[in-house]
């Protein structure tokens, strides 16, 4: 409700261009009215929202579980060793290459080669 009370607060005023109502201006002495449109406005929408949300997250969670159940890896690929793995590392390991020119040899980034080099260990 934290969003009902700052539009309370900073006075603002809740138009939708869809509904006729809310673009019209009246008199100052029936504020009260705007004040309760806009009350009931936000309250539908925020339901509104908060329940296709659910919806959404719902849907989601089906599909992943369906895909998982015939068989589908979800998520990133498994990190694999490059061909040339072992000599570029004994390589870098033993001072001979940086460890930007053992990243290019075996085309990783330098998360991945970091990775590696801890997977290796």
């Amino acid at each position: 409700m934290y969003f009902v009370m700052f539009v309370k607060d900073n006075g603002i005023r809740l138009k939708v261009i869809d509904l006729p109502t809310t673009m019209m201006d009246l008199p100052k002495e029936q504020d009260w009215v705007f004040e309760m449109v806009n009350n009931i406005l936000i309250e539908v929408l925020g339901t509104i929202a908060e329940q296709e949300r659910a919806t959404i997250r719902k849907r989601q969670a089906e599909g992943i579980a369906a895909a998982r159940q015939n068989g589908k890896k979800l998520g990133r690929p498994a990190l694999e060793f490059p061909p040339n793995w072992n000599e570029v590392y004994s390589s870098w390991k033993n001072g001979e290459i940086t460890a930007k020119t053992a990243m290019e040899r075996t085309n990783t980034k330098r998360t991945s080669f970091y990775k590696l080099v801890n997977m290796t260990n």
